[in-house]
């Protein structure tokens, strides 16, 4: 992996030679990138990693032998330190799902444009990621949606008194003591306590709070 003054190092992993000379000719713009390698397929990519590991991957989903969806979970596990840009043809958002969930850092489509390539690199660089501006739209109707329908976040379902007692069981209280606080007796309590562990599907209490405290359902006062 570079230092901080070595020029950023590229693998570039596509089928097509022509496509990786597209590839190279962008690159070559840019005289802090280098190339350090080439190859055609999965195994010839597994081989040269296995010797010399770049800072950037720039990987195609479509490879003979092994898919890019596949590699990536693996290389993301031997060489946690280096980043993968998909660099594809496809623009159905589900490879682009895919590969992100598998550990990719970035997605480009191969009719984006050599400003949009040169601008993906440079992000994930930063340590951000990229995703292509033809899929972006339909990222930000799809998180939209997500948030409408409250995807994997029960608090919205919570009724009024679960989150009172949600917010006392994140201070720490006993059954006892809400029960006190709120005028209701222990067993409701109790009850209350049963149904945010279903809500949010927790085994027991310790596990509630923290999940609260990390997604910010409740805070510590």
């Amino acid at each position: 992996m570079q230092s901080e003054h070595d020029p950023y190092s590229i693998v570039l992993a596509d089928d097509h030679a022509l496509i990786r000379r597209g590839i190279k000719n962008i690159i070559s713009q840019d005289d802090s990138l280098t190339i350090v390698g080439e190859v055609g397929d999965g195994e010839s990519l597994l081989s040269f990693l296995a010797e010399s590991t770049p800072d950037l991957l720039i990987l195609d989903i479509s490879m003979p032998k092994i898919s890019g969806i596949e590699l990536v979970e693996q290389l993301k596990e031997r060489y946690p330190l280096m980043k993968i840009l998909m660099l594809t043809m496809h623009t159905n958002k589900q490879y682009c799902y895919r590969s992100m969930h598998a550990g990719a850092d970035g997605y480009v489509i191969k009719s984006d444009s050599e400003k949009e390539l040169l601008l993906a690199i440079r992000k994930i660089r930063e340590g951000r990621t990229h995703v292509s501006p033809q899929l972006a739209e339909s990222f930000t109707e799809d998180l939209l949606t997500a948030c409408r329908r409250r995807l994997d976040n029960p608090f919205g379902d919570l009724t009024r008194r679960e989150k009172q007692i949600l917010a006392l069981v994140v201070q720490g209280y006993t059954s006892k003591v809400i029960a006190g606080k709120l005028n209701l007796s222990p067993r409701t309590v109790d009850h209350h306590r049963s149904n945010l562990l279903k809500k949010f599907n927790m085994k027991n209490s310790v596990d509630l709070v923290n999940h609260a405290l990390r997604n910010g359902y409740a805070t510590l006062e």
